[in-house]
């Protein structure tokens, strides 16, 4: 890596494709994260995933030979070295689960303290389901609310008095084994890794704004096997859910349905290619079914933590999938919400980025490495407790799997 210059690596181990994206902070920008002044892209890489599918490796050379043949490309452009990276964690394993921890306030005055707080989260730990945890990894750790003898606070509950504190904690896991095999694949490769963030996490830093995250939205990332979905209020996250469809089922279907190649399905999927020999409605019928079949998970999922048609900032679409013509429109039928296709404003060397919104996770990934050293650089809605815990704990428990 580049002395004196402050540079941040993503790479987002997908299961299409392998991206990386070099950034560099300007010094003579503002400090503060904003949206009009995000970090230049210097460098970028893509390749084509393989011994990966459904976001776990299957094969852990060939997944290493996709993240090093990328990172080259991404060399070449970017005029450095890479030896470190932060990556991203998603597919079929990411998984999140809300527990609910209570502590009696230790203080003879009652007063809450730090340590009231950290035991409250603690102890929602420990109450996680042990048939749920006992192959998981927890990724994020990301305190939703606060009650203070029954009564919700509203802020932190630091300096207030009563007898019993309870915090209500989000936490975002991955199956172990997955989580491991990405990280050997990153350690074949020659990346040294930074830190791991939930892939959702890392698009939403790029791709919501804070009005939207305060208002309530749901971010939805269209992968080519999967679906993940984030929603926010109050600016936080608070659910997350993955499902296991995704872009490459639509172009499965059109290619079965128009009797045509999976490489032409795929351009007609997005509006291009040999699509005027076909019937314009055949076209839309096969997509629609499909796409139909996400919005309608997503809509059981709202409808499951009653956000149902209750969110003013609506869906807010991602990934390689979101760029299906009309997509928009549908999902703002289907949800019965607003529907907003996200637009990254990227700076720099973008030669090799034709679809912006297919690289909103690698892109949020360097956004979260420039800004890490700062604790109010950037207003992710969390604090940092949960990001410092991964990386202090993280590389101690992956370093037994390592050779």
């Amino acid at each position: 890596m580049a002395k004196g210059r402050n540079i941040a690596v993503g790479i987002d181990v997908g299961t299409h494709q392998v991206k990386v994206i070099v950034a560099e902070k300007d010094s003579q920008k503002s400090p503060e994260f904003e949206r009009d002044s995000l970090p230049r892209i210097i460098g970028s890489g893509i390749s084509e995933s393989r011994g990966i599918r459904h976001g776990f490796v299957t094969n852990l050379n060939d997944a290493a030979k996709s993240i090093r043949y990328a990172v080259s490309i991404a060399e070449k452009s970017a005029g450095i070295s890479i030896k470190k990276a932060y990556i991203s964690i998603g597919g079929v394993g990411l998984s999140a689960i809300i527990s609910v921890g209570t502590v009696v306030v230790t203080k003879a005055d009652n007063e809450i303290t730090d340590l009231d707080v950290k035991r409250a989260i603690e102890e929602s730990e420990k109450e996680l389901p042990n048939a749920y945890i006992q192959n998981r990894k927890i990724i994020h750790t990301i305190p939703l609310e606060y009650r203070i003898d029954g009564k919700r606070v509203l802020g932190r509950p630091q300096g207030l008095k009563g007898v019993k504190l309870e915090a209500r904690v989000l936490y975002i896991t991955s199956l172990a084994h997955h989580l491991s095999d990405i990280m050997l694949a990153l350690e074949e490769a020659d990346i040294e890794i930074i830190d791991v963030t939930a892939s959702p996490m890392a698009a939403s830093l790029v791709t919501l704004t804070k009005t939207q995250k305060i208002a309530g939205c749901v971010l939805a990332n269209i992968g080519a096997e999967t679906t993940s979905i984030m929603v926010f209020e109050n600016n936080i996250p608070v659910s997350m859910e993955i499902f296991q469809i995704g872009s490459n089922d639509i172009t499965n279907d059109l290619a079965l349905g128009l009797k045509v190649s999976i490489e032409d399905a795929e351009l007609i999927k997005l509006g291009q290619g040999k699509h005027g020999e076909f019937s314009k409605r055949k076209i839309e019928e096969i997509v629609v079914a499909r796409l139909s079949d996400i919005f309608d998970l997503i809509e059981d999922h709202l409808r499951k933590i009653d956000r149902s048609g209750l969110l003013p900032a609506g869906i807010i679409l991602t990934g390689g999938g979101s760029g299906i013509p009309n997509i928009e429109e549908l999902s703002r039928i289907a949800l019965r919400l607003p529907s907003k296709q996200s637009r990254l404003k990227l700076e720099g060397n973008t030669k090799t980025m034709f679809r912006d919104f297919e690289w909103s996770v690698a892109y949020g990934l360097v956004i979260l490495g420039l800004t890490n050293d700062d604790d109010d650089s950037i207003d992710m809605g969390l604090g940092r407790r949960w990001l410092n815990k991964t990386r202090q704990s993280l590389w101690t428990w992956i370093k037994q799997f390592l050779p």
